[in-house]
Parts: structure tokens; C-alpha cells; sequence
């Protein structure tokens, strides 16, 4: 599990059916009241951003993210 308060740039969670990747990250302590991290996350298939907020404790299963570099061989017609 991936816990808000763990989180740093680049790691990958899912989150509402959605993959997510943390941009930024940011930990509060205000003076009242409790700890939360603010962040802006990007929705790894459509490309969204959007920033949200966190309580530290909550937790989110981590994604798996593969990359793998490709070349282009050639072009078929139309394809």
C-alpha cells in the first residue's frame, strides 16, 4: 500500500479506478488542526491534472507502471 504521507514525485497509485502519478507533493502542519499533504497528481491515461489534498494516514494501492523503449521499423500503406 502506498500511504499519502510516503508520498514523492513520479510514485504511481491507484486511486478511484483510476492510475495517478504524484507531480508535486507538498506536507502541511498548520499551527490548528491536523497534518495534511497537498498535491497535484496527473491521470496517467488521459493526462488530467489536478490537485487534491491528503490526510497523511490515508492509503492507496500502489500502480505498476511498465516502459519500454520501441523503434519504429517502417511504414505499411496506411497503416
Amino acid at each position: 500500500m502506498v500511504i499519502a504521507g510516503d508520498f514523492r514525485n513520479g510514485i504511481t497509485f491507484e486511486m478511484d479506478g483510476n492510475v495517478m502519478q504524484v507531480i508535486e507533493f507538498q506536507h502541511v502542519k498548520p499551527g490548528k488542526g491536523a497534518a495534511f499533504v497537498r498535491t497535484k497528481i496527473r491521470n496517467v491515461i488521459s493526462g488530467a491534472v489536478t490537485e487534491r489534498t491528503f490526510n497523511p494516514t490515508d492509503k492507496f494501492p500502489p500502480a505498476v507502471i511498465e516502459r519500454k523503449e520501441m523503434q519504429y521499423l517502417y511504414s505499411d500503406g496506411e497503416l
